[in-house]
């Protein structure tokens, strides 16, 4: 499985490479196309491990003054 995500900038928000910093710590991998990043899950999960991604990705933008959008397919 894997995790997308898609970010907006905030021309008053973090500069990009700063975003793309906080989620390559959390193992987000930056691609082209319709998604911004990438998370690319090893085995099968669960859906509670799927929602601790998004509470993760959801501390690391924190404050940063963008919006984000999460799927998981």
């Amino acid at each position: 499985m894997k995790t997308y995500l898609m970010i907006w900038f905030n021309s008053e928000g973090t500069e990009p490479q700063k975003v793309v910093q906080n989620l390559q710590e959390i193992g987000f991998k930056p691609i082209r196309g319709p998604y911004d990043h990438v998370y690319e899950w090893e085995e099968e999960l669960e859906l509670e491990e799927i929602i601790q991604l998004g509470n993760t990705v959801h501390k690391k933008l924190k404050g940063l003054k963008v919006l984000y959008r999460i799927e998981t397919a």
